[in-house]
């Protein structure tokens, strides 16, 4: 009876969770390592910091794991240097559009940045072409990434 193995089942839905576990422990990981060398290393001075920790142990993130990204961003670790950049430009009909990243490569994310906004018929800016018609009130997440 093929395909009716019982651990070839169990090993594709464990990949399958693993997979989308790591990608959310990455994010997790960068969150707290950008907040750990922005604010400091310690949580109860630094909101953000103690928002992205509780924000890791809601989702199962070993203390470990936490401690070492907050090492990491205090600069007790340089494996990592993790950045966070804000790009500006203008999207299609001429709609002002500002996209705050976090990144490890400057030059990867510049470029996939413009790829995107040629993409869908923007363009990108220079800094503070667009950020005098703006004020900060909140944040609007996207979990969907774009296809190539």
């Amino acid at each position: 009876m093929a395909g009716h193995s019982k651990w070839a089942n169990i090993q594709h839905r464990k990949g399958r969770q693993d997979a989308k576990r790591g990608k959310l422990f990455t994010k997790l990981i960068r969150e707290i390592t950008v907040a750990a060398k922005l604010g400091g290393g310690e949580p109860n001075a630094n909101p953000r910091l103690r928002a992205a920790i509780d924000n890791g142990l809601s989702n199962n993130m070993t203390k470990d794991t936490i401690d070492r990204a907050i090492k990491r961003g205090a600069g007790g670790d340089d494996s990592g240097n993790v950045d966070e950049i804000r790009y500006e430009g203008y999207g299609p009909g001429g709609v002002a559009l500002i996209v705050d990243t976090m990144t490890d490569n400057k030059n990867r994310t510049v470029a996939e940045i413009r790829h995107v906004f040629s993409k869908f018929g923007g363009n990108l800016g220079t800094d503070g072409s667009v950020s005098y018609l703006f004020t900060k009130i909140g944040l609007i997440s996207l979990q969907n990434e774009v296809d190539e």
